[in-house]
């Protein structure tokens, strides 16, 4: 089993910048997947951006490319998700997510962390 703890969640001003990090443990990710996803009020869970084992590929939802940078420390077993210039709309619950195979572009995976709130006020 792999247990996925979101942090880095909080109230920024719109024009800020929050680093959200998403510690794994319980197994070794770093031959895994790894995926960062939001979910707003009364919307559906959408993927963010994702990012491949060895870091070398990444994907990103095409609203996200240019404010948002996923990455990843296999050594510390964490990913993170640099997110910058944010908006009001950018406002969810921030869910990180691991699994061993499947696409880059995927939105299944195995394992998902509790999530961390994001609020942007304008």
């Amino acid at each position: 089993q792999v247990q996925l703890v979101e942090s880095g969640g909080g109230l920024v001003q719109a024009g800020g910048s929050l680093r959200l990090s998403c510690a794994a443990s319980g197994r070794t990710v770093g031959n895994y997947r790894m995926g960062w996803f939001r979910q707003a009020p009364g919307k559906e869970r959408e993927l963010l951006a994702a990012i491949r084992c060895n870091g070398g590929s990444t994907y990103y939802t095409n609203s996200m490319k240019g404010r948002f940078t996923i990455s990843r420390d296999n050594a510390k077993n964490t990913v993170y998700l640099q997110m910058n210039n944010l908006e009001p709309e950018d406002t969810a619950v921030y869910y990180c997510a691991a699994d061993p195979g499947g696409i880059l572009y995927s939105r299944n995976y195995n394992y998902w962390g509790q999530g961390t709130q994001v609020t942007v006020s304008s």
